[in-house]
């Protein structure tokens, strides 16, 4: 059984699927993608994954592409070690809480991320080089076109910040609930993954916007010291 990974190291998608194979042990095959070379929209790369994003499974030549779809399937092919929880309620909690990860806080860190990050890789190319860079890109076209050159305004940034704090705040109503330390209770699952690349972003920006929240604060802490952790983000 091999496993083979198409991502990108500064990709918070891909540091999901990479936790996941980390924390079940399995070895896997990585092939690294340069995002601002535009390895993710070459033809070869397109044909595995028409959407031009990274990343994508390949296990034993079953493509497989959407980080949380990856996270799933790894649970469902490698149940040894499982992160999804028995009954069917606590699944459709935890699926529920992945498609909020992916709507709000996955979305919103692209803003400072972009911004901040790679802002000034962008503002090296011609203004022709990144029209046509944007322009190829099959989902993110809008979002980039609408960055340009000169990067989000302020109100966007603060907009994406207040959807960021919204979900922290969410995050610490849903241990509360269960009684942690993890998002479901005492076991840590895929909506837990699924959360994890934009709060290590955002603390890596600066803008650790939870300390006053106690419980994720010590969620942060918990993940940070998992075993996957560490080789995740080498």
């Amino acid at each position: 059984m091999t496993f083979v990974l198409y991502n990108a190291p500064q990709s918070t998608c891909s540091q999901r699927v990479r936790f996941v194979l980390n924390a079940k042990r399995l070895p896997f095959q990585e092939i690294k993608l340069n995002l601002l070379a535009g390895d993710q929209l070459k033809p070869d790369y397109l044909r595995l994954n028409p959407n031009g994003v990274v990343p994508t499974l390949d296990h034993d030549g079953q493509i497989i592409i959407d980080s949380n779809v990856i996270t799933e399937y790894l649970d469902e092919v490698e149940p040894e070690t499982s992160f999804t929880p028995a009954s069917a309620a606590a699944r459709a909690h935890m699926r529920s809480l992945m498609h909020f990860m992916d709507e709000m806080p996955g979305a919103a860190v692209r803003v400072p991320t972009f911004n901040l990050a790679f802002l000034p890789g962008f503002q090296k190319m011609s203004h022709e080089d990144f029209v046509a860079f944007a322009e190829s890109k099959p989902l993110r076209r809008e979002f980039m076109l609408t960055m340009g050159q000169t990067g989000f305004p302020e109100t966007e940034m603060k907009a994406a910040l207040a959807r960021l704090r919204r979900s922290y705040e969410r995050m610490e109503s849903e241990i509360g609930l269960s009684g942690g330390p993890w998002l479901l209770g005492e076991k840590l699952t895929l909506a837990d993954v699924a959360a994890m690349p934009a709060l290590v972003r955002m603390d890596d920006l600066g803008f650790a916007d939870w300390q006053d929240l106690p419980s994720v604060t010590s969620w942060f802490r918990n993940i940070r010291e998992h075993a996957a952790f560490g080789p995740t983000y080498y």
